[in-house]
């Protein structure tokens, strides 16, 4: 008795898809000051100051997503935004890792 291909290959293209989309590549997520130049992540972390007047002082630092530049310290990011894109995602420096990946600073590319 011959196996059918018609059952076959759609399991096949299933599998394959189902692993290309578990290693989706992550963009970068960094920590940045008014001139988009990187930080430690841990000043984006940190707690805001209270304000004696209420509410807190607006913090120097923000999280800047996507676009180029590298991860370390003292690096320029450009070509992303302030706010995260729905279904994309997002590592930043010191939570990368795993397959494929780096761990730490540097200054690579958003494709590294």
């Amino acid at each position: 008795m011959k196996k059918s291909t018609h059952v076959v290959a759609p399991l096949l293209a299933s599998a394959a898809l189902a692993f290309l989309a578990g290693c989706r590549q992550q963009e970068m997520k960094r920590c940045v000051d008014a001139n988009n130049t990187v930080v430690d992540d841990s000043l984006c972390n940190a707690q805001q100051q209270p304000n004696p007047n209420g509410g807190y002082y607006p913090s120097p630092f923000r999280w800047y997503y996507g676009g180029g530049g590298g991860y370390g310290t003292g690096s320029t990011a450009s070509g992303g935004g302030y706010a995260p894109i729905a279904g994309h995602a997002y590592a930043s420096g010191t939570s990368r890792g795993g397959f494929g990946g780096t761990y730490g600073g540097g200054d690579g590319g958003a494709g590294e």
